[in-house]
């Protein structure tokens, strides 16, 4: 398996200087890839009574291609992955001319999980509707891939229209991986239908396991291969301690995952220095060689 980490948007100080020196710490470390959150507003829980949603206004994103732009120029090697771009509350060939820019930038090392997105504030305030989310994406990925692999684009859907138009510069990777990251089993088959890889929102293995076997079916019935299925496993750090580490990356080894990410988010360290050794902790305590 391939492994990263989570990026730390909440407990890095708002430094630039901060960011990249630990990005280039876990690069440096051996680690394939960093997953990063997406949002570009939290909701006032001070105005919104009951509000007890994933997180508010007091919790703390950076705007996803802005900071890979960022990230682009001070990395060599690491892998930059959306997990999960709100694809739906966006406009789709935005989305497209920012990831192709990326991926360029960083000589192809862009991938992208996307999804629908829950929070209908954000929905609101960029001008996209929160219903029927789930039709437009299935269009907005086959669009994008449209758009990062002709130069010129003729597409008519229900919700896009491009007339003989296209990105230029086009991506280095075409296209570039659309991963499809959710929690429920109802969406098992679009994934299978549409995407390159998939990212259960779930960090359990007996939660995912069965999910998994039903993927590969839906993969196979849809006449793609199963075994080209990009698999992406979570677990945080706050899971427990190195027992559950262990077996958690061993059963999710045996499952077939192709990449693991070890979070150290909300872990109780309190300094990037003790972010890094947890992550080191990891790869000594599975076994990982740097």
């Amino acid at each position: 398996m391939r492994i990263g980490t989570t990026f730390l948007q909440s407990d890095l100080e708002l430094d630039p200087i901060a960011t990249r020196d630990y990005v280039q710490a876990v690069e440096g470390m051996g680690f394939d890839h960093l997953l990063t959150y997406d949002h570009v507003l939290g909701a006032s829980a001070a105005h919104r009574p009951g509000w007890n949603e994933f997180h508010d206004s007091e919790d703390r994103f950076h705007e996803i291609f802005v900071l890979f732009g960022y990230l682009a120029a001070v990395t060599s090697t690491i892998e930059l992955v959306t997990g999960i771009l709100c694809l739906p509350q966006r406009q789709t060939a935005l989305v497209a001319k920012q990831a192709a820019e990326v991926d360029l930038l960083t000589g192809g090392r862009l991938r992208i999980g996307v999804g629908i997105g829950w929070n209908d504030v954000e929905f609101e305030a960029l001008g996209e509707r929160f219903g029927g989310r789930g039709q437009r994406i299935e269009e907005q990925i086959e669009l994008l891939r449209n758009l990062w692999t002709e130069p010129v684009v003729d597409f008519h859907g229900k919700w896009h229209d491009v007339t003989y138009a296209g990105l230029n510069p086009l991506p280095v990777q075409r296209p570039i991986p659309i991963w499809y990251g959710s929690r429920a089993d109802s969406v098992l088959d679009r994934v299978a239908r549409l995407a390159d890889g998939w990212m259960p929102d779930s960090r359990e293995p007996d939660i995912v396991a069965p999910q998994v076997e039903k993927l590969r079916e839906l993969t196979g019935k849809a006449g793609r291969d199963p075994g080209k299925m990009g698999l992406q496993a979570r677990l945080s750090a706050r899971q427990g301690g190195p027992d559950v580490w262990v077996e958690h990356y061993r059963r999710y080894l045996e499952m077939g995952f192709t990449h693991f990410c070890f979070s150290t988010i909300w872990s109780g360290a309190s300094t990037v220095d003790e972010h890094l050794k947890l992550l080191q902790r990891f790869r000594d305590e599975v076994g990982v060689p740097q």
